[in-house]
């Protein structure tokens, strides 16, 4: 009984904090200025401790990032111009900004720990290791 109510409330604060603090931002141009596009990456119907959900999150961030920095959704709004520093920077930001572990892992699956630290992002000791 008390396992399950823990389970639950972490289950609660990881979506909690997944859906306050998945925001990706992104430097785009919009007529010689330069503005901050924001975007709110769900988890709505996911178990971010099992590793399909967290998958499944992880490609809604990197979608999310690249809309960011290309289009940004938004009318006259240009690419940046350094798309690759942007979309990473998007990337690293969200994935910080969740704070999931499983997310931090498939992030560090194509990330080095370097690239993960230039974000905030603080890798798992067993991961840092490697």
């Amino acid at each position: 009984m008390h396992t399950s109510s823990a389970v639950t409330g972490i289950r609660t604060l990881l979506g909690g904090a997944a859906i306050a603090c998945a925001l990706l931002t992104g430097n785009v141009a919009a007529k010689d200025k330069n503005v901050t596009v924001a975007i709110h990456v769900s988890n709505q119907g996911l178990d971010l401790s099992q590793p399909a959900d967290a998958q499944t999150f992880y490609t809604r961030l990197t979608n999310a990032a690249w809309v960011a920095c290309t289009r940004g959704d938004r009318v006259d709004l240009l690419p940046a111009d350094d798309l690759k520093g942007c979309y990473e920077a998007a990337l690293g930001t969200a994935v910080r900004s969740a704070g999931i572990p499983m997310v931090t892992q498939i992030y560090l699956a194509t990330h080095t720990v370097q690239e993960a630290a230039k974000h905030g992002i603080e890798a798992p000791a067993q991961v840092a290791e490697k």
